[in-house]
């Protein structure tokens, strides 16, 4: 039997490699460029994450304004909503009574101009006969004032008219209550959208 024994060279075997041999300068400016590159691969890395958080940001903060705004306008809508009933009652129970213990001061306020200005000529005061005892109970005050009282039972507690000649002028409390309490009751009909401010 033959014995075999290893084979040791001492020439090395060539091994293909991409090692470049550079000079000093050259070497140099390789590492310059790839700092360069480096530098700005991570300048646009930074850049892009940068611009991806603020534009998170901006998301956050518009979804956050329009939650606020929603739950600003749910508030407003439920504050509305429960001073609605008190507003009402007060237009529809209070305001008429107030007008009606205002006609008769109302009458006389509208009364003294036209009184200066045609100070000989008589008044005729046309009211309901309702308003009759309040209105007189005033004009009693206002002594000197050649007035005549008419009962006309076509008008409101509210209403009166005061003429003086071919003068005439029209006290409508009634009315005044009357569009007091519309403008309530639309302001509360109207949907929240279309309300200024609103």
């Amino acid at each position: 039997m033959a014995l075999k024994l290893p084979i040791f060279d001492t020439e090395p075997k060539p091994v293909k490699t991409d090692t470049v041999v550079l000079d000093r300068s050259s070497l140099e400016d390789e590492k310059l460029a790839s700092y360069e590159q480096g530098y700005k691969n991570g300048w646009d890395d930074a850049s892009a994450a940068m611009g991806e958080e603020q534009s998170r940001v901006r998301a956050d903060l518009a979804r956050n304004l329009q939650t606020l705004s929603f739950t600003y306008h749910e508030a407003r809508a439920s504050i509305l909503k429960s001073v609605e009933p008190l507003l009402l009652q007060v237009v529809t129970q209070l305001l008429p009574e107030v007008a009606r213990e205002s006609l008769a001061p109302a009458v006389l306020e509208a009364l003294m101009p036209l009184a200066e200005k045609m100070a000989d000529a008589p008044v005729t005061l046309v009211i309901s006969p309702a308003s009759r005892l309040a209105v007189e109970s005033v004009l009693a005050q206002a002594t000197g004032l050649p007035i005549e009282v008419q009962e006309e039972p076509t008008l409101g507690e509210g209403q009166a008219f005061l003429r003086f000649g071919t003068v005439e002028a029209h006290v409508d409390l009634d009315q005044a209550t009357a569009d007091i309490a519309a403008a309530v009751r639309g302001f509360f009909d109207t949907p929240v959208k279309d309300r200024p401010n609103g």
